[in-house]
């Protein structure tokens, strides 16, 4: 056993039932099992978190069915690459084409795909961490089944550790107690390979030789000692976008823009970042500054056509704007609360009063009778009740106390001579 081999690669499960979770597509009797058993997928795009098994699947679908398998990484390959893959295709039948991290293909390079997928040349299974309605042409996604891989739980990953422990064969003849699993499960996020990157670490942290009790304190020593980088990958996707995110709505525009320089020195989408910047204009920043989600929209067109290197100064640009601005999340909270009221209440009637009457019969029948035109009233604002019965007059939005835009920066720059001196 090649010990240089990473401990999540050598534990990769061969057969569905080694599957860690996806229980609701893998499990007896769901609907892509069946698909398999019966030796006939569809083009599929895999939807979820790193770590979920999205490869292992693709790899275990192509074993099961025997069938000629390709892969490509579309951080590396490009439309010529697709292309070969193609020509070999059209030779074999049922090929299967895996690309990992489909979302990072642009629409020439997903174009390509199109005419082998709709003729049966290829089987495409496409891997991706983000939602391929935004990320995957319509032309390509309406020829794909879409599966959600979701977070495994605690119970899986616990699971998947004590199996792991078992299986790998450089692990299994060591005397290793695993006795505590919290500091593991938190750290990984639901993410198999990065709970197994994080184990193998452990486990390579003290002698071989001697007996090795792992606790939720070793984990934490060693995940603290672990040099800070941004993983390509994806391991600390999540982790540097939140705090990136957090940093904006906490309208400190100095941790913002480290985030921000992590991020572009890992390679980060650049669609990615705007993305969540455009979401943030929205819920955190709001109607306090409605020209904020105009600027983040504009961001999000004006990287999409440069690209990298010159997209960091104008995802600089949009992250300082974003955390110097005023903050309100009642727009987010309003349509909260309005979809509670959906969930609990159900489908309550129109009133008569504001309901559409096209015809004669609807008139006969009180629709729109005593309805109150606002423009014959004082202030063009009439009071009268717009809600159905049963939720009548209940508040759902709260402007809150937003302050004005200028009273705000006023305010942060006295926070930011506190915290920064100047």
């Amino acid at each position: 056993m090649n010990n240089t081999v990473p401990l999540a690669e050598r534990v990769r499960p061969n057969e569905l039932d080694e599957l860690s979770g996806q229980s609701h597509l893998v499990g007896k009797g769901s609907i892509l099992r069946t698909a398999i058993e019966k030796g006939k997928i569809p083009s599929m795009i895999l939807w979820g978190p790193p770590g979920t098994g999205k490869t292992s699947l693709a790899n275990i679908i192509a074993r099961q069915l025997k069938l000629p398998f390709f892969q490509l990484s579309a951080i590396s390959a490009g439309v010529k690459e697709v292309r070969e893959v193609i020509e070999k295709a059209r030779t074999q039948t049922g090929a299967i084409l895996f690309i990992d991290e489909i979302h990072r293909f642009n629409k020439g390079q997903q174009d390509a795909l199109l005419g082998a997928v709709e003729k049966g040349i290829i089987t495409l299974i496409g891997a991706t961490t983000e939602n391929p309605s935004f990320e995957v042409n319509s032309a390509l996604l309406s020829r794909c089944q879409v599966y959600v891989l979701k977070s495994l739980t605690e119970k899986e990953l616990v699971s998947l550790m004590k199996n792991s422990l078992q299986k790998d064969e450089l692990l299994r003849n060591r005397d290793i107690d695993l006795k505590e699993t919290a500091a593991l499960v938190n750290l990984s996020g639901g993410d198999a390979r990065k709970l197994l990157n994080l184990l193998e670490l452990v486990t390579d942290y003290e002698d071989s030789t001697k007996p090795l009790v792992i606790t939720d304190k070793l984990v934490m020593e060693v995940a603290q000692k672990r040099i800070a980088v941004y993983d390509k990958s994806g391991e600390q996707h999540y982790d540097i976008i939140s705090a990136f995110i957090k940093s904006l709505r906490g309208s400190d525009p100095n941790a913002a823009l480290y985030w921000l320089a992590r991020m572009i020195a890992g390679g980060e989408d650049v669609k990615f970042i705007a993305r969540r910047m455009l979401i943030l204009a929205s819920e955190d920043i709001g109607n306090a500054n409605p020209t904020a989600l105009i600027m983040a929209n504009a961001c999000f067109d004006a990287v999409n056509k440069i690209g990298y290197p010159e997209s960091q100064l104008i995802l600089s640009q949009c992250a300082i704007y974003l955390a110097s601005s005023p903050k309100s999340n009642s727009a987010t909270v309003a349509i909260g609360e309005a979809m509670k009221l959906v969930n609990t209440y159900g489908d309550l009637p129109v009133p008569l009063h504001i309901r559409n009457a096209p015809t004669k019969l609807m008139k006969q029948m009180d629709y729109g009778k005593g309805y109150q035109y606002s423009h014959e009233y004082d202030n063009n604002f009439s009071a009268q009740e717009y809600l159905p019965e049963g939720i009548a007059g209940k508040k759902i939005y709260d402007p809150g106390t937003n302050a004005r835009e200028d009273e705000l920066r006023k305010y942060l720059k006295k926070l930011w001579k506190d915290k920064y001196g100047y």
